[in-house]
């Protein structure tokens, strides 16, 4: 290992020590404040103390000791809950805007509390961040009767709740509300023609929790709303059934990482036969081109159960980190529409865009942001380079006793799928609970057919059947109990050993505890250690395990299968070396994604710059900061969104067509950069324009009947989703060197071949 690293990682290590040092003496100063004898009405009154004392602006920090001695004392007489010391440490952590790991059952929600609580006495609100709607409304009621006991207010935000519900859960002293929701909602604040159709109230204190996957995993989707649009029948079809006729080699190609494909030339003339279109590289073929691209790319790497499933007759996306689907998610239109024609469904179109924000600008509106996961470490830098977080790992509370084995290695799937079920056979039999992570619903429905044949009973937790998530992982830690899961496996949600019964708690310790087994290794390390980490939690006894294939995608990604030099074989493979070499190819991986995932953050960091500065001038016309008529505030807010939809249309088409400057030795960053400053500079021009003309033809008259009759009205109906665009990424975008190669040949040789125009 490198000596600067070998530095580095002292150096932090110290620091941290340092740092949990001082929580330690913090906590022990907490514990002595003991209001033990104070009756509830002195507890009361310390708090209306403390909420006066914050809001007449005494610094948060000193009055810390009492407000954590205050939560504490609340939570053990409301809750039954006396906070371990580990998560007092936390909650200092999380108020001095760390981002905590502490492992799975060392009691998150709790420990969020605290902090909670006294960045709430300001009353300018708290934010906690979660996954679903379940937890946020489960840790609202949960932790709802400490807050309430000492004064405060909260409340959670849940799907289907209407705009006065939304704005009085958001005027709350805290509120719980996921991470989408709340961006959905600020983003419907932003095209808002009257602040009384609002409901966030500005920003202040945002615990995030899950961190990693809302932070990492989530962070670059963009959450878009539009103005809505009916079902319609596409071409999409014809594009389809010429997909489908084309052959991989003799048509068209994957490249090395098999996340790309392209037509070669043989492929480009049995296309262009297909389409009757004449030269498909043709300027005016290019719309052709495109769709071919998505219906290519749809028939040939978008696989059902894998990427997507067909329910209720919509394609529904499944998140690649949690195997969830992913709840109205869509893929950007062109390979959406490609992907429901390929399945012979309906499309539903966008609508135009009016505004679009990705998951981490949304998060970096908060002025003060701290999180908490179980799985953080792996990816410090991560954080510390996107959102100047720093992780502090928090320790146990009690010794983390799971045993984690190596890696189990075999040469060919068939192999390991065997493995597997005569493991899970082995250890049904002793009744042991089994939990088993999959890579996809496909593999879970493959593997839950082959116990089911081997005489083992069990539960499948996948995308189909998402909604008995918590029943059935409630049940994971049962006597006898074998759940075969995605990856989802219950994030947020503890699986107690017997269920929760204490008796047969006992009995699952003695067998050993949760025995998780995972099939495959993920790109990151930190995906397959919150597998692992659904066992052992509090000190209890478990063990995880991961079964790989050589022909696992992973590894034949990077080659690694060639590296071995035994046949195939049933037996594991002996050979130490493979399981760092796989380890190696985790750390290559993540840093490729996050290289990728800073240089797309370029782009979308400049259109965020521009949104955030139009939206400051919209804030004011809209609070009546401006001197102006009620006419000319309807007008200009009118114009604003108006223009700056056609901003975000143009940004579109930029983005899908920049890297083409490449080929001119232009950086591409460097060109969006100064195409999008252009076009933003025209905005002002346009809106003052529009608005002119327009308050020439209203005449002055602050009529709203007037107002609708022109036109000038928030969209009859809109729709907000996310983009799914890691298919947009560098890595998988469908124009390659090859195929851009085989664009410009036809363009040089369309003269001297006198090439059909057509």
């Amino acid at each position: 290992m490198n000596i600067a690293v070998k530095f580095m990682r002292k150096f932090k290590d110290r620091n941290t020590q340092n740092k949990l040092k001082v929580y330690r003496d913090k906590t022990e100063l907490i514990r002595k404040r003991n209001m033990e004898a104070w009756d509830d009405g002195r507890l009361q009154e310390e708090s209306l103390r403390l909420q006066k004392e914050a809001r007449s602006g005494t610094p948060l920090d000193e009055l810390l000791v009492d407000a954590y001695a205050l939560v504490c004392e609340a939570a053990k007489r409301k809750l039954g809950l006396q906070p371990y010391d580990v998560q007092i440490m936390a909650a200092i952590a999380l108020h001095e805007r760390f981002l905590i790991e502490q492992h799975t059952g060392e009691g998150k929600t709790l420990s969020a509390v605290m902090p909670v609580y006294l960045n709430a006495l300001t009353g300018k609100g708290v934010h906690v961040l979660t996954l679903n709607d379940y937890l946020a409304k489960r840790d609202a009621e949960w932790m709802g009767p400490v807050y309430r006991f000492l004064g405060l207010t909260v409340s959670s935000v849940q799907a289907g709740m209407s705009l006065y519900e939304k704005r009085e859960a958001y005027a709350k002293d805290i509120t719980y509300v996921t991470a989408k929701a709340a961006g959905f909602d600020y983003l419907r604040d932003t095209i808002a023609l009257s602040e009384a159709y609002t409901v966030h109230r500005p920003f202040h204190y945002v615990i995030v929790d899950e961190a990693d996957s809302l932070l990492l995993d989530e962070a670059r989707v963009p959450l878009v709303i539009s103005g809505d649009s009916a079902p319609s029948r596409s071409d999409g079809f014809r594009f389809a059934e010429v997909a489908r006729q084309l052959k991989q080699a003799e048509h068209y190609d994957f490249d090395e990482f098999q996340r790309n494909v392209y037509l070669n030339e043989a492929g480009a003339a049995e296309a262009e036969s297909l389409l009757g279109c004449g030269n498909l590289y043709d300027s005016h073929n290019s719309h052709l081109l495109t769709s071919l691209n998505c219906a290519l790319h749809a028939e040939s790497i978008l696989k059902i159960d894998i990427d997507y499933i067909v329910r209720d007759g919509k394609i529904e996306l499944i998140e690649e980190y949690t195997g969830r689907v992913a709840e109205n998610r869509y893929l950007p239109d062109g390979l959406q529409a490609a992907l429901t024609a390929k399945e012979g469904l309906y499309s539903t179109t966008s609508g135009k865009i009016l505004g679009t924000l990705t998951i981490q600008h949304f998060i970096s509106l908060y002025p003060q942001i701290c999180g908490m996961t179980a799985t953080a470490h792996a990816s410090a830098l991560d954080f510390e380079d996107v959102y100047a977080l720093q992780v502090v790992q928090i320790p146990p509370n009690r010794p983390n006793i799971r045993i984690d084995y190596p890696h189990r290695i075999y040469t060919h799937k068939e192999a390991k799928l065997k493995a597997l079920v005569q493991e899970i056979s082995s250890v049904h039999r002793t009744r042991r609970p089994i939990l088993i992570g999959t890579s996809s619903v496909e593999e879970s429905a493959i593997l839950a057919e082959a116990l089911v044949a081997a005489g083992v009973p069990c539960h499948v937790l996948n995308a189909k059947n998402d909604a008995e998530e918590a029943d059935i992982i409630a049940k994971a830690g049962e006597i006898g109990a074998v759940t075969v899961s995605t990856n989802m496996a219950g994030r947020g949600v503890d699986i107690r050993l017997g269920g929760g019964d204490p008796a047969q708690a006992e009995l699952v310790a003695k067998l050993g505890g949760l025995y998780v087994i995972g099939t495959h290794v993920n790109e990151s390390v930190r995906i397959d250690d919150q597998l692992r980490g659904r066992s052992g939690r509090q000190g209890d006894p478990g063990a995880s395990v991961i079964y790989v294939s050589m022909e696992d995608e992973l590894l034949l990604r990077f080659g690694i299968h060639k590296a071995v030099r035994d046949p195939k074989q049933d037996k594991a493979l002996e050979e130490p070396l493979l399981s760092s070499k796989i380890t190696s190819i985790q750390r290559i991986v993540m840093g490729q994604n996050f290289d990728i995932h800073k240089e797309l953050n370029c782009y979308s960091d400049m259109v965020e710059d521009q949104r955030r500065l139009l939206y400051e001038e919209r804030l004011r016309i809209l609070k009546g900061e401006k001197p102006m008529s009620p006419s000319e505030q309807r007008v200009r807010l009118f114009y604003i969104d108006e223009f700056w939809a056609e901003h975000l249309a143009y940004i579109s088409y930029l983005r899908e067509s920049i890297h083409l400057e490449s080929l001119a030795s232009r950086n591409p960053i460097d060109e969006f950069h100064a195409q999008i400053t252009e076009a933003y500079e025209q905005i002002p021009f346009k809106v003052n324009s529009a608005s002119e003309k327009m308050l020439e033809r209203l005449g002055g008259s602050n009529d709203p009947a007037e107002w609708e009759k022109l036109g000038l009205k928030s969209p009859a109906s809109t729709r907000t989703y996310i983009i799914n665009d890691q298919y947009l990424q560098n890595k998988r975008s469908t124009w390659t060197g090859t195929t851009v190669f085989a664009y410009w040949i036809r363009m040089i040789m369309k003269p001297v071949f006198k090439l059909s125009k057509y």
